[in-house]
């Protein structure tokens, strides 16, 4: 049986995005990185299902350009981990 976490993902990332904007003591690279991902808002509606948008906006391009790589993949590396953390079956995507 497959799963599709797709849309997980995409909420356990703005849950991050909104727990990590609201975190005040952490290092600056943090903050910037919190920041950084918070302005990946303006990419929803490219990578929620359903979203009606083809191709990513100018301003979606431009605010990924802006995380630092080593921020992005962090974070993606949290949101893949959280399924197994609670004890669903580990993350597969077909594409």
């Amino acid at each position: 049986m497959k799963y599709n976490y797709f849309p997980l993902v995409v909420m356990i990332i703005v849950v991050l995005l909104a727990h990590e904007t609201q975190i005040m003591t952490r290092t600056q690279a943090q903050s910037t990185c919190a920041s950084t991902l918070a302005s990946l808002n303006v990419c929803a509606q490219f990578v929620v299902p359903g979203g009606g948008a083809a191709t990513p906006s100018p301003d979606c391009c431009g605010a990924l350009q802006a995380v630092n790589h080593d921020c992005l993949c962090s974070t993606l590396r949290i949101a893949s981990r959280i399924p197994t953390q609670c004890n669903l079956p580990p993350l597969t995507c077909a594409n």
